[in-house]
């Protein structure tokens, strides 16, 4: 796992504080401060758009950070039932059967409220891992426990990755939507 963090406050920060660097330079005149703070900015933008980078291949996600965590089973089972069901539904509507058709929309209907379960579990237990590294690294910190904080470390990094994928899962599905609304 990274040692940098690539956080979202980290780049909220750093860019403000290139901000204001930038503006003290600006009204000062001194060219070289209002240069630094646009290199902050920059800086920044990256970081935060490293921060959200993932890779979403089905069951896994990884982060730019390199760490992996996997989807909750109820979001790849979920998966499947849709698609079972878009199946079964095609195949009544081909030969006529509103049973099977029927049958086939429940079967999706009940695949997607099966991972939107799994994404929200993802997304609490990806949230509550990345509070804890985060706090847990602070804190081995404090006292110097390198190993700690490399758990630590670890433990935010999937939970980051976690979260990332239940959040491209669902702007994916929401993107979908709203293609399907038009």
């Amino acid at each position: 796992m990274s040692t940098e963090n690539n956080s979202t406050l980290k780049s909220y920060i750093d860019s403000a504080t290139g901000a204001v660097q930038s503006a003290v330079g600006n009204i000062v005149g001194n060219r070289g401060d209002q240069a630094e703070g646009e290199l902050k900015q920059e800086k920044a933008h990256a970081e935060h758009a490293a921060s959200h980078d993932t890779a979403k291949v089905p069951g896994f996600t990884a982060t730019s950070d390199g760490a992996v965590a996997a989807d909750h089973p109820d979001r790849t089972s979920g998966s499947w039932k849709q698609t079972a069901g878009a199946a079964k539904e095609f195949i009544g509507g081909a030969v006529g059967s509103e049973d099977l058709k029927q049958a086939g929309r429940q079967q999706n209907r009940e695949g997607q409220e099966q991972e939107a379960r799994g994404q929200v579990k993802d997304l609490g237990e990806g949230a509550k891992d990345r509070f804890t590294g985060q706090l847990g690294n602070a804190a081995a910190a404090l006292v110097g426990d390198r190993e700690k904080q490399a758990e630590y470390q670890s433990q935010h990094d999937v939970g980051k990755a976690q979260q990332r994928g239940a959040e491209h899962d669902i702007q994916k599905e929401a993107e979908a939507q709203k293609n399907a609304d038009l």
